[in-house]
């Protein structure tokens, strides 16, 4: 997690998988980014976990993410 001004925010890899195999849940300040690639036999061939947990002083109703065309997940939160 990192703070940019009155911001805190958190930058995930994800481009090796397709944008509806990415999900984020925020729960408590806990930030989860999961991602499953699943090849045509329907098998799992690659998977993406990564859960932090963002500082007290997060606005929890600020939190959004934004998907850049190089893959990178970037997730903002407003600091109170």
């Amino acid at each position: 997690v990192r703070a940019q001004g009155d911001t805190y925010q958190v930058v995930a890899d994800v481009s090796q998988f397709e944008p509806p195999d990415i999900v984020v849940t925020t729960s408590n300040c806990h930030v989860a980014i999961q991602a499953e690639k699943v090849a045509e036999d329907g098998t799992v061939c690659d998977t993406f976990t990564h859960k932090c947990q963002l500082p007290e002083d997060t606005d929890p109703m600020s939190v959004s993410c934004t998907l850049t065309e190089a893959g990178t997940l970037v997730i903002t939160a407003r600091r109170r």
